[in-house]
């Protein structure tokens, strides 16, 4: 199998809705150009941070054919094209193809959770067949999906079609990473997980080509600068700007405890909230365009926004110029909107705890 060069920082993109809940192209224009200014490698638009679930096909395919559209060739497009259907995702596929985008993400079915060999001739083989000019990104993530491809499976695929390119494991299995990489030497597994880049990358058994992050949304020259500094070589720094990130890896998901009113007893829950929910909550925050996820996901509850709004303080504290790129590019003043009490009180959930 040829050497895959499918490498570097890439940001699974928010998709922003404006106060209406509709599609805020102008923001996703703007958002686009900041992410190229910070030297991105690629842009993933669609994908779960890019809430598909909740877009319509009319809506996905603008999205898609849009980011092509404000990106051109300054920097990769990978189309989220991913579905439980076979059938959805070939027709997002020839979409995908017909924006002049050659190469897509696709999840593992979720769902209907079908075998590692229902996966990989069913679904992966028959988009594969179907489509000769058109290189894939095989994506796992059970915990969103409740199934997975197998490594076995993948490199049987890989032997059969060099337009597999690349692997986002979002698995948090490192021995199935390792595994993954003995069974293919050369190919491309890229970080799914903003928190396990580091491991991912410096572990000689893994070899991660880099990351296809959430947290670049709004951080993606560190997170640039951090995976370039691992592929150069120079591990030290990638060590240190990791550090630097931790608090922001640490939100892609939230655990947050709040009560609830049983009776004349209070009981508390642990809510936790999945991307985008802390991602949009912070840039809502921060004033980018994002608006809010679309239902059913929605506010987070005060003690998820707050711990949001610590991850930012501690990284604006220890590194203030992690977000002078965000304070030039879109006019704001990072720290008065961080240290503002009413811009996040109004981002949290309001409603009844009964």
């Amino acid at each position: 199998m040829p050497v895959i060069d499918f490498q570097g920082a890439w940001t699974a993109l928010v998709t922003p809705f404006d106060a209406e809940g509709n599609l805020d192209f102008e923001g996703l224009e703007k958002n686009i150009e900041f992410q190229i200014s910070q030297g991105i490698t690629g842009l993933l638009p669609v994908g779960t941070t890019g809430e598909s679930p909740t877009l319509p096909e009319a809506e996905h395919t603008e999205v898609v054919k849009r980011t092509k559209l404000y990106a051109g060739d300054r920097c990769g497009v990978l189309a989220g094209a991913g579905s439980n259907s076979t059938q959805e995702a070939l027709h997002h596929c020839k979409k995908a193809l017909v924006s002049g985008i050659d190469t897509v993400l696709l999840v593992d079915c979720y769902y209907n959770g079908p075998s590692s060999i229902e996966l990989r001739d069913n679904y992966y083989r028959e988009i594969l067949d179907a489509y000769k000019d058109i290189k894939v990104v095989i994506y796992v993530i059970p915990g969103r999906t409740g199934t997975v491809i197998s490594p076995e499976d993948i490199a049987v695929l890989s032997t059969r079609y060099d337009r597999v390119v690349a692997i986002k494991e979002a698995t948090g299995n490192i021995p199935r990473m390792e595994q993954e990489r003995a069974l293919m030497p050369e190919m491309s597994i890229m970080s799914g997980d903003d928190d396990k880049t580091l491991e991912m990358m410096t572990s000689p058994k893994i070899r991660s080509s880099g990351v296809i992050s959430v947290i670049s949304n709004i951080a993606p020259g560190a997170v640039s600068e951090m995976v370039s500094a691992i592929l150069s070589g120079d591990q030290k720094k990638g060590e240190r700007l990791a550090r630097t990130l931790k608090p922001l890896f640490s939100i892609v998901t939230v655990k947050a405890k709040s009560t609830r009113r049983l009776g004349t007893r209070e009981i508390e829950v642990e809510d936790r909230f999945r991307n985008p929910s802390a991602i949009k909550t912070a840039m809502q925050a921060l004033g980018l365009p994002s608006g809010p996820p679309r239902l059913p996901l929605g506010r987070m509850t005060a003690p998820g926004v707050e711990i949001v709004r610590s991850a930012l303080r501690r990284v604006f504290e220890e590194s203030p110029g992690t977000f002078a790129p965000l304070e030039e590019f879109y006019e704001i003043d990072f720290e008065s909107r961080l240290e503002n009490d009413s811009i996040w009180e109004q981002l949290a959930f309001r409603g009844s705890i009964t």
